[in-house]
């Protein structure tokens, strides 16, 4: 077991990249596509600027308080363990549950269109979506150890091959300027639905946040902090606008939609034919599986400290089968929202649950930059656009996707009333 002081700065530097470049941009890249259009490479700047504001934040509170809960302690730092400091933490660990079902609903949606390519087209896409999260979830209480093997070795591989994807699309642009038209401003949403884009698809830049959880062993921390955090962030911005351009620049608007669950695979066709379009969706699988097995041990981490500074009842720092029982719990859970739900009001809950998470983050380090020897303007700068985006999600959601606005206020409130009630209780 490494001692503390232990990790790199290109450890950590991948922990971060390993957590946003998961499974968020295979299921969410549509999503953008269908409110911004030509001007989703926009979205993903506008979401990127939020996530490397919120990152400043997170950087400076990491160096100041370097336990490994993470945003869990920076909350605790603030509110003590009131009501609110356990709504919140427990809203971050529901938000992990939302994480599980966007990735095992694009896990199904890959899975499915590689099983099509053999004929079979009579395809269930629930039973992969369930299938994969208790096959992770049977890893997880195997072998720890496996989760970390299986996520080294998937950003490796999906990093290479997102960069091959990319180069292709840029040698393709140069042989077919034609296709570069859709990117045109004449093909740009208005800045409303510019930014509904980026923040329908936030939860691509979330995973940043477990750089938190090994600030603590991180060798030459004051130093080191600051650039983990804003390297990783950085270049995942670059790498999503890319992205986003060679998608948009591949496909017409229309095939983008008609492949809502599929589209990267869909977008590596016209460069690869049929092997770029399986080469892509074989990544996909790999990446959103790795996603699912690093966000189930996370998660389950997070709800037995929640439990132990008692905000959940006890019985999650139970074990079943040698693990916290908060690992079957979150599963369960996960499986009964990907079931429920579509992927746009999961991919909104998602994005809400973390913007409003990150807005409290900020205004904590807003309220404590003496202490953490921080720029208050760029924490509260952060923290406005973070509740400014939250509102614009909301406000664009409702207008064509009034259950996703109910699925999100819902999970909130209920997050708060079982805090009310847990605390009462106990009391």
């Amino acid at each position: 077991m490494k001692t503390n002081q232990q990790i790199g700065l290109k450890d950590a530097i991948s922990i971060g990249i390993g957590g946003m470049v998961g499974g968020g941009i295979f299921a969410v890249l549509s999503l953008a596509v269908s409110l911004a259009k030509g001007g989703t490479p926009m979205a993903f700047l506008f979401a990127g600027v939020i996530a490397l504001l919120t990152a400043y934040s997170y950087a400076k509170m990491s160096k100041k308080f370097p336990e490994s809960g993470g945003t869990v302690n920076f909350v605790h730092e603030q509110y003590g363990n009131g009501i609110f400091a356990g709504s919140i933490n427990n809203l971050l660990w529901v938000s992990y549950i939302v994480m599980l079902a966007l990735y095992s609903s694009a896990f199904g949606s890959y899975g499915a269109q590689l099983l099509s390519l053999t004929g079979d087209k009579d395809i269930d896409v629930r039973l992969f979506q369930s299938s994969i999260l208790v096959i992770a979830l049977l890893i997880n209480y195997l072998s720890v150890k496996l989760v970390s093997e299986i996520e080294s070795f998937s950003v490796v591989i999906k990093l290479s091959i997102l960069m091959v994807f990319i180069a292709m699309g840029f040698y393709g642009f140069s042989i077919h300027p034609e296709n570069l038209h859709q990117l045109s401003p004449t093909n740009w949403e208005n800045p409303f639905l510019l930014l509904a884009g980026g923040m329908v698809i936030f939860v691509a830049y979330e995973g940043f946040e477990l750089i938190a959880n090994s600030i603590s062993d991180l060798k030459n921390r004051e130093k080191n902090t600051e650039k983990a955090y804003f390297i990783a962030v950085g270049f995942v911005v670059l790498l999503y606008i890319l992205i986003a351009i060679v998608t948009v620049g591949a496909l017409p608007f229309n095939e983008i939609a008609s492949a809502e669950d599929y589209v990267l695979a869909k977008a590596a066709e016209p460069m690869l034919g049929q092997l770029g379009f399986t080469i892509i969706t074989i990544t996909a699988l790999i990446s959103t599986f790795s996603a699912i097995n690093a966000t189930i041990l996370g998660s389950g981490r997070v709800n037995f400290n929640i439990a132990q500074d008692a905000e959940l009842p006890k019985y999650f720092c139970h074990k079943f089968w040698g693990k916290p029982v908060g690992l079957l719990i979150t599963a369960i859970l996960s499986i009964a929202l990907v079931n429920l739900f579509n992927l746009e009001s999961i991919s909104a809950a998602g994005s809400a649950g973390f913007l409003l998470i990150f807005c409290i983050v900020n205004t904590i380090g807003y309220k404590k930059h003496q202490e953490l020897q921080s720029n208050k303007w760029i924490h509260l700068i952060a923290a406005s656009l973070c509740l400014l985006a939250f509102i614009t999600l909301l406000a664009q959601q409702y207008s064509q996707n009034t259950s996703g606005v109910l699925v999100v206020v819902g999970i909130i409130f209920i997050c708060f009333l079982f805090e009310w009630g847990f605390k009462r209780f106990n009391k």
